[in-house]
Protein backbone atom coordinates (compact mmCIF):
# COMPACT_ATOMS: atom_id res chain seq x y z
CA UNK A 1 0.00 0.00 0.00
CA UNK A 2 1.30 3.42 -0.98
CA UNK A 3 0.08 6.40 0.13
CA UNK A 4 -0.55 9.36 -2.12
CA UNK A 5 -1.62 12.27 0.39
CA UNK A 6 -3.61 13.35 3.00
CA UNK A 7 -6.44 15.30 3.42
CA UNK A 8 -5.23 17.99 5.54
CA UNK A 9 -4.62 21.33 4.57
CA UNK A 10 -0.92 22.99 5.40
CA UNK A 11 -0.94 26.35 6.95
CA UNK A 12 3.11 27.08 5.31
CA UNK A 13 5.22 25.18 3.13
CA UNK A 14 7.01 22.20 3.97
CA UNK A 15 10.76 23.32 3.47
CA UNK A 16 12.72 21.16 5.34
CA UNK A 17 10.73 18.24 4.17
CA UNK A 18 11.47 19.22 0.71
CA UNK A 19 15.06 20.14 1.60
CA UNK A 20 15.23 16.54 2.96
CA UNK A 21 14.02 15.15 -0.18
CA UNK A 22 16.27 17.11 -2.33
CA UNK A 23 19.47 16.06 -0.24
CA UNK A 24 18.48 12.47 -0.07
CA UNK A 25 18.08 12.87 -4.45
CA UNK A 26 21.38 14.30 -4.38
CA UNK A 27 23.01 12.11 -2.24
CA UNK A 28 21.61 9.00 -3.78
CA UNK A 29 22.86 10.56 -7.21
CA UNK A 30 26.13 11.58 -6.07
CA UNK A 31 26.85 8.23 -4.59
CA UNK A 32 26.49 5.95 -8.17
CA UNK A 33 28.19 9.03 -10.25
CA UNK A 34 24.79 10.54 -11.82
CA UNK A 35 23.28 7.03 -12.21
CA UNK A 36 20.09 5.65 -11.49
CA UNK A 37 20.95 2.39 -11.30
CA UNK A 38 23.89 0.11 -9.73
CA UNK A 39 25.63 -0.05 -6.35
CA UNK A 40 26.78 2.32 -4.26
CA UNK A 41 30.35 4.33 -5.18
CA UNK A 42 31.35 6.97 -3.36
CA UNK A 43 29.93 6.66 0.08
CA UNK A 44 29.97 2.93 0.25
CA UNK A 45 31.85 3.02 3.58
CA UNK A 46 29.70 5.28 5.16
CA UNK A 47 26.81 3.23 6.09
CA UNK A 48 27.06 1.73 9.56
CA UNK A 49 27.39 -1.58 10.97
CA UNK A 50 26.40 -2.56 14.68
CA UNK A 51 29.61 -4.41 15.64
CA UNK A 52 31.63 -1.61 14.33
CA UNK A 53 29.61 1.25 16.41
CA UNK A 54 29.33 -0.16 19.51
CA UNK A 55 33.38 -0.71 19.30
CA UNK A 56 33.93 2.19 18.62
CA UNK A 57 31.37 3.67 21.82
CA UNK A 58 33.17 1.00 23.95
CA UNK A 59 36.77 2.64 22.79
CA UNK A 60 37.63 -0.27 21.18
CA UNK A 61 37.21 0.39 17.46
CA UNK A 62 36.94 3.32 14.95
CA UNK A 63 35.73 6.40 16.28
CA UNK A 64 34.45 7.00 12.94
CA UNK A 65 31.90 4.20 13.16
CA UNK A 66 29.74 6.93 15.23
CA UNK A 67 29.66 9.14 12.47
CA UNK A 68 28.25 6.54 10.09
CA UNK A 69 24.81 6.94 12.29
CA UNK A 70 24.20 10.06 10.51
CA UNK A 71 25.55 9.12 7.06
CA UNK A 72 23.47 6.40 6.89
CA UNK A 73 20.36 8.34 6.67
CA UNK A 74 21.05 9.85 3.24
CA UNK A 75 22.07 6.60 1.84
CA UNK A 76 19.82 4.28 0.21
CA UNK A 77 20.60 1.22 -1.61
CA UNK A 78 18.47 1.37 -4.38
CA UNK A 79 16.29 3.66 -6.42
CA UNK A 80 12.93 2.04 -5.39
CA UNK A 81 14.38 2.04 -1.85
CA UNK A 82 14.86 6.02 -2.51
CA UNK A 83 11.49 6.55 -3.81
CA UNK A 84 9.56 3.97 -0.92
CA UNK A 85 11.13 6.32 1.64
CA UNK A 86 10.64 10.11 -0.14
CA UNK A 87 7.48 9.05 -0.54
CA UNK A 88 6.69 8.64 2.88
CA UNK A 89 8.84 11.58 3.60
CA UNK A 90 6.48 14.01 1.93
CA UNK A 91 2.96 12.74 2.88
CA UNK A 92 3.60 12.09 6.58
CA UNK A 93 6.36 14.82 6.69
CA UNK A 94 4.37 18.05 5.48
CA UNK A 95 1.96 17.55 8.17
CA UNK A 96 4.81 17.04 10.86
CA UNK A 97 6.62 20.23 9.72
CA UNK A 98 3.59 22.06 9.39
CA UNK A 99 2.58 21.37 13.59
CA UNK A 100 6.13 21.25 14.94
CA UNK A 101 7.97 24.09 13.18
CA UNK A 102 10.85 23.32 10.61
CA UNK A 103 13.50 24.31 12.65
CA UNK A 104 12.25 21.61 15.55
CA UNK A 105 11.15 19.22 12.77
CA UNK A 106 14.04 19.22 11.46
CA UNK A 107 16.62 18.40 15.01
CA UNK A 108 13.70 15.83 15.78
CA UNK A 109 14.51 14.27 12.17
CA UNK A 110 18.04 13.71 13.21
CA UNK A 111 17.37 12.23 16.43
CA UNK A 112 14.60 10.25 15.51
CA UNK A 113 17.73 8.75 13.18
CA UNK A 114 19.71 8.08 15.79
CA UNK A 115 16.84 6.45 17.78
CA UNK A 116 16.36 3.99 15.03
CA UNK A 117 20.33 3.11 14.88
CA UNK A 118 20.08 2.62 18.64
CA UNK A 119 17.32 0.16 18.55
CA UNK A 120 18.74 -1.87 15.64
CA UNK A 121 22.23 -2.02 17.57
CA UNK A 122 20.90 -3.01 20.60
CA UNK A 123 19.33 -5.80 19.23
CA UNK A 124 21.66 -6.68 16.89
CA UNK A 125 24.93 -5.57 18.54
CA UNK A 126 27.27 -8.13 16.34
CA UNK A 127 26.08 -7.27 12.97
CA UNK A 128 28.71 -6.17 10.29
CA UNK A 129 25.49 -6.25 7.83
CA UNK A 130 25.84 -2.57 6.72
CA UNK A 131 22.82 -0.44 7.47
CA UNK A 132 21.63 2.48 5.63
CA UNK A 133 18.40 4.19 5.05
CA UNK A 134 16.28 7.25 6.04
CA UNK A 135 13.11 4.85 7.09
CA UNK A 136 14.08 5.08 10.98
CA UNK A 137 13.74 9.08 10.79
CA UNK A 138 10.70 8.52 8.78
CA UNK A 139 9.40 6.08 11.01
CA UNK A 140 9.87 8.77 13.96
CA UNK A 141 7.64 11.30 11.63
CA UNK A 142 5.16 8.52 11.22
CA UNK A 143 5.16 8.05 15.19
CA UNK A 144 4.35 11.97 16.07
CA UNK A 145 1.93 11.79 13.28
CA UNK A 146 -0.10 8.76 14.42
CA UNK A 147 -0.56 10.74 17.74
CA UNK A 148 -1.01 14.22 16.21
CA UNK A 149 -3.05 13.05 13.33
CA UNK A 150 -5.07 9.59 13.90
CA UNK A 151 -8.24 10.60 12.63
CA UNK A 152 -6.73 12.21 8.75
CA UNK A 153 -7.93 10.27 5.74
CA UNK A 154 -5.12 8.85 3.63
CA UNK A 155 -5.52 8.34 0.02
CA UNK A 156 -3.89 4.80 -0.67
CA UNK A 157 -2.52 3.09 -4.36
CA UNK A 158 -3.01 -0.51 -4.39
CA UNK A 159 -2.73 -2.43 -7.50
CA UNK A 160 -4.05 -0.03 -9.62
CA UNK A 161 -6.99 1.16 -7.02
CA UNK A 162 -7.01 4.07 -5.00
CA UNK A 163 -9.04 4.02 -1.82
CA UNK A 164 -9.22 6.24 1.56
CA UNK A 165 -8.13 4.76 4.96
CA UNK A 166 -8.37 6.63 8.25
CA UNK A 167 -4.13 7.46 9.01
CA UNK A 168 -4.40 5.22 12.70
CA UNK A 169 -5.41 2.22 10.62
CA UNK A 170 -2.29 2.52 8.15
CA UNK A 171 0.64 3.78 11.04
CA UNK A 172 -0.85 0.54 13.24
CA UNK A 173 -0.46 -1.62 10.75
CA UNK A 174 2.89 -0.83 9.62
CA UNK A 175 4.13 -0.41 13.01
CA UNK A 176 2.42 -4.22 13.48
CA UNK A 177 3.97 -5.38 10.51
CA UNK A 178 7.52 -4.08 11.53
CA UNK A 179 7.27 -6.26 15.29
CA UNK A 180 5.94 -9.13 13.21
CA UNK A 181 6.79 -9.99 9.80
CA UNK A 182 10.73 -10.22 10.05
CA UNK A 183 11.60 -9.10 6.38
CA UNK A 184 15.34 -9.94 4.63
CA UNK A 185 17.35 -6.98 4.33
CA UNK A 186 15.48 -4.38 6.04
CA UNK A 187 16.04 -2.92 9.63
CA UNK A 188 12.56 -3.65 11.18
CA UNK A 189 13.69 -2.67 14.94
CA UNK A 190 14.82 0.67 13.31
CA UNK A 191 12.11 1.56 11.81
CA UNK A 192 10.05 0.85 15.23
CA UNK A 193 12.36 2.27 16.93
CA UNK A 194 12.00 5.10 15.19
CA UNK A 195 8.15 4.97 15.35
CA UNK A 196 7.98 4.83 18.98
CA UNK A 197 10.65 7.79 19.59
CA UNK A 198 8.38 9.87 17.39
CA UNK A 199 5.43 8.68 19.83
CA UNK A 200 7.25 9.42 23.02
CA UNK A 201 8.35 12.87 21.52
CA UNK A 202 4.92 14.27 20.67
CA UNK A 203 3.69 12.97 24.74
CA UNK A 204 7.42 14.89 26.17
CA UNK A 205 6.26 18.08 24.06
CA UNK A 206 2.85 17.65 26.21
CA UNK A 207 0.68 15.51 23.72
CA UNK A 208 -1.59 16.69 20.92
CA UNK A 209 -3.70 18.69 22.42
CA UNK A 210 -0.42 21.01 23.52
CA UNK A 211 1.21 20.97 20.06
CA UNK A 212 -2.29 21.91 17.57
CA UNK A 213 -3.76 24.14 20.79
CA UNK A 214 -5.24 27.21 18.82
CA UNK A 215 -4.93 25.58 15.24
CA UNK A 216 -8.48 25.10 12.83
CA UNK A 217 -7.60 22.33 10.57
CA UNK A 218 -9.06 22.31 7.10
CA UNK A 219 -9.26 19.13 4.69
CA UNK A 220 -9.47 18.70 1.06
CA UNK A 221 -11.79 15.35 0.63
CA UNK A 222 -13.90 13.21 2.78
Amino acid sequence: MIPLRDNQVKESVPVVTWTLVFLNCVIYLWDRGGGLFGPSVAFADLSFRSREVVQAILGTGDRFAIVTLLTSMFLHGSLMHLLGNLVFLVVFGSGIEDAMGGVRYALYYLGWGFVAAAAQIWVLPGSMVPTLGASGAIGGIMGAYFLLFPANRLEIFLAFFTFEVAAWVLLGLWFLFQILVRQEGVANWAHAGGFLAGMLTVLAMGGRRTILRGREAEYEFT
